[in-house]
């Protein structure tokens, strides 16, 4: 199957530009696998369609403010994306304006902050050395900017840093948050948590390859950037209990697919472990972990609807999508959700 069977064109007016005023007011649609229908939804009411005890995982992670803006020594500006931490101070990172940004070159983001470039790796990304006068993390929280998708065309504003982020993120370490999780409330879970739904935490580190468009004909020679995850004993058991017992596993976003299917073997057992993970899922890809999926409309092109489309099935993803621009949907991360059954 060609990356362009994965196209569609989509209003520049459905792409959500803000977070709408309560998490839960969300739209969402419920695709139903096995019969093919498809129904219109609030949120909120995914407390109806998850029975108690199935396992809702959730990726606890936490978006960190990756985005560093300064001026090089010319005085002319400079951007600089933190992709991930390779020590102490020095990170991976993509950087603007490229050509200029060479080995031996300084951006300077505060009085007492800058960035030197140490290397070019061999994906195009920069090897930086973060320096500051106090400790970086700190640096980091106070300088910088909340990494918003390049889709979303405004600056990041004040409320984005409590917005971009869910409610139970608890571990610093992604560019992008894990958007499916974007909709619950505390109250929700709590009413999930009521009902006798187990909650179970992953984590995977979002990176920048996830907004990464597959640019080859053939997706098979598109190459995945390695993501961070942590599976715990406690999870992993959490997850092999409510599978026991007859429970259903609900994963919270593409994140917690791909970490799940990343540790989970072909009797369906989910191992703790922890790692890089590359995993391409597309169409023919066999489930192993995942029963269920709660996730947002995303890019054409994308890993992200090659994944939904080999879960709920590809010319019923499709038809979903076409669906959801009829109905006029709020598309990508502050948009609305979907929940495959």
């Amino acid at each position: 199957m060609l990356t362009s069977a994965f196209d569609f064109h989509l209003p520049a007016e459905l792409i959500a530009q803000r977070p709408l005023e309560r998490r839960d007011e969300s739209r969402l649609m419920v695709v139903d696998r096995k019969s093919g229908s498809i129904e219109h939804r609030q949120f909120r009411d995914l407390v109806e369609l998850i029975a108690p005890g199935d396992a809702l995982v959730l990726n606890r992670t936490r978006v960190v403010r990756a985005r560093l803006l300064g001026t090089r020594d010319s005085g002319a500006p400079a951007e600089i994306l933190l992709l991930k931490p390779l020590d102490e101070n020095r990170y991976e990172a993509m950087v603007s304006p490229g050509g200029k940004l060479k080995p031996g070159r300084r951006v300077t983001i505060a009085p007492g902050f800058s960035a030197e470039i140490l290397e070019v790796t061999d994906r195009r990304t920069r090897i930086v050395r973060l320096v500051g006068d106090e400790p970086l993390d700190a640096l980091i929280e106070r300088h910088g900017h909340v990494p918003l998708p390049p889709y979303i065309d405004r600056p990041d504003a004040s409320d984005d840093a409590e917005r971009y982020q869910t409610v139970y993120a608890r571990e610093s370490g992604s560019v992008a948050a894990p958007t499916a999780g974007l909709h619950f409330t505390p109250e929700l879970l709590e009413a999930l948590r009521r009902r006798g739904v187990r909650q179970v935490e992953i984590l995977l580190h979002v990176g920048a390859g996830t907004f990464k468009p597959v640019e080859v004909d053939d997706p098979a020679a598109h190459v995945m950037h390695e993501e961070r995850f942590v599976v715990t004993a406690d999870a992993a058991a959490a997850i092999g209990a409510a599978r026991s017992e007859g429970g259903s596993v609900w994963a919270v976003g593409t994140t917690t697919v791909r970490t799940l299917e990343s540790v989970t073997d072909e009797t369906g057992r989910v191992a703790a472990a922890s790692g890089e993970t590359a995993i391409f899922i597309r169409p023919g890809y066999r489930f192993r972990a995942v029963d269920h999926l709660v996730t947002n409309f995303h890019l054409p092109r994308s890993t992200l609807i090659m994944l939904v489309a080999a879960f709920a099935g590809y010319e019923l993803t499709m038809a979903a999508y076409r669906e959801a621009i009829a109905e006029r949907y709020r598309f990508y991360s502050y948009g609305d959700a979907m929940a495959i059954i």
